[in-house]
């Protein structure tokens, strides 16, 4: 591991050693404090460059600028056939330097290329789908009385706040931008402290696009002084936050104070349900897909294992054994077939290691895991937890690390009454050959997406995404986007 991780990698000039500028009206600046933040490469614990600790005054540009290029016939004119082409261009530029930015998320969270490679993928063909729906966005007649014309209008909300995870920067984004900008808002970026420089990157890549200045805007910073500041912001019409569930009802009571409207894609801790019918090595490689998959640094990670009891024995083994294999032992991000990379930061390491120990300290028992892996960087040995009970703190908490826990159920309504039981409802497998079963669970369980003999296969844009109960408000992507980035306006006129 330490000599795979030999310090002089081949990694993009922009996440090299220097202070990164904010992009605010289209003027790169550094925050008013002149305060940076430090980044490091989750994989080797060596700096990279930083970034501006931006604070309320920084915001407050931000969130001026952005209102000056709404109001701007420049972009508040445009035809919606030109803005559809500028999301267009800015697909263009994703997918020509796809590989770029997909190794400064590497570098900068430690997500595998593999992982981020698909991100970037899905971000240029977000911005594709979405480029097809400004000319689509309009309101309808309404029927009165015969000397009354009614009508309404589908307008854009004004400047919209967007605040993401750290966990994947190129991949949640496009959800938040790209239909934003199709509705006509302008932007104020605040990206994670610990994973901004893909945006800052891609903030420099609008500027060879037709985007008008001062659309989309970057401030980077702590989520307790720049996210705060631009949460509260009076003059931003709508917030739209990825991240922990504690961080998002916080973010929900702030708006509210402004009424601002909000979206919240929150926590997750997902089921997966493999019954007896099901094809159990296949099961095997998706389950342990989706809590090995970004370290487990996912909200829609697979860390809650139910398996029907008749077959436990079998698929425990099958799932140890893959585990095992090569493709799920951790390793450099950079390295092509790496599936686990480090967690992101020394602080998320040290949380996924106060789990382990809590796991034991709770009774559970350790099947496979449940150390650090290797002796540099921020890698946890994925972790498969067995013997736990519904009350413990590792079934129901979210540990955001590759981390697990197994258990068995006897029937449908055991498997369901067991995987509802959660404060969360993000996502949901369910492992079997037999169709009714497929439908029957689907229809029960208690979640915003549920994949049948698969798992974390994520639309670009046309199938809604979002979460029951405590993981979220709101939708992304499908038609429900349109109705989060716009308002109507009902028009009346006596003929």
């Amino acid at each position: 591991m330490t000599e795979m991780l030999r310090t002089h990698r081949d990694v993009p000039e922009f996440v090299r050693g220097g202070d990164r500028l904010m992009s605010i009206g289209g003027q790169w600046v550094p925050a008013a404090s002149g305060q940076t933040l430090p980044n490091v490469d989750p994989a080797t614990e060596e700096p990279l460059a930083s970034v501006p600790r931006g604070g309320a005054a920084d915001v407050d540009a931000a969130v001026r600028a952005a209102r000056r290029a709404f109001a701007d016939p420049e972009w508040a004119d445009m035809t919606p056939d030109r803005r559809g082409r500028i999301l267009n261009q800015i697909a263009d530029v994703i997918e020509a330097h796809a590989e770029e930015l997909a190794t400064i998320d590497s570098v900068n969270m430690g997500a595998p290329r593999l992982v981020t490679d698909t991100m970037l993928a899905e971000a240029s063909e977000a911005f594709r789908y979405f480029a097809g729906w400004p000319t689509k966005i309009f309101g309808t007649h309404v029927p009165t009385t015969g000397d009354r014309l009614g009508y309404t209008r589908k307008e854009p909300l004004g400047v919209v706040g967007v605040i993401w995870g750290w966990n994947g920067p190129m991949g949640q984004l496009p959800s938040k931008l790209a239909p934003a900008l199709a509705a006509g808002n302008t932007v104020v970026l605040k990206p994670a402290e610990t994973g901004s420089l893909s945006t800052l990157r891609l903030a420099e890549l609008l500027e060879t696009t037709d985007l008008p200045a001062g659309v989309v805007n970057v401030v980077t910073g702590l989520g307790a002084e720049a996210g705060e500041a631009l949460v509260a912001h009076p003059d931003v019409a709508k917030i739209a936050f990825t991240g922990s569930t504690a961080t998002g009802k916080h973010v929900q009571e702030l708006a509210s104070r402004t009424l601002k409207q909000v979206t919240l894609e929150l926590g997750g801790k997902s089921p997966a349900v493999v019954f007896a019918d099901a094809d159990l090595r296949q099961a095997a490689r998706g389950v342990a897909a989706g809590f090995h998959g970004n370290a487990g640094q996912a909200c829609v990670a697979t860390t809650r294992i139910f398996v029907q009891d008749s077959v436990r024995e079998e698929f425990l083994a099958l799932l140890t054994e893959t585990m095992a294999a090569p493709p799920f032992v951790p390793g450099d991000p950079l390295t092509p077939g790496t599936v686990v990379g480090p967690l992101s930061t020394k602080t998320q390491f040290d949380r996924v290691s106060s789990y382990l120990d809590l796991a034991v300290a709770e009774g559970a028992r350790v099947v496979t895991g449940g150390t650090r892996h290797g002796d540099r960087g921020y890698f946890v040995a994925p972790t498969l937890l067995d013997g736990t009970t519904p009350d413990m703190r590792v079934v129901r908490e979210e540990i955001f690390g590759p981390v697990a826990t197994i258990s068995t159920f006897t029937d449908v309504d055991d498997a369901v009454a067991q995987a509802n039981d959660t404060d969360y409802g993000l996502a949901a497998s369910v492992w079997t050959t037999s169709l009714s079963t497929a439908h029957q669970v689907a229809a029960r369980l208690e979640a915003g997406t549920v994949w049948i003999n698969t798992w974390g296969e994520m639309s670009t844009g046309n199938l809604p995404f979002g979460g029951y109960k405590q993981s979220g408000i709101g939708r992304e992507g499908g038609l429900e986007v349109l109705d989060a980035y716009t308002q109507t306006k009902t028009v009346l006129v006596a003929l």
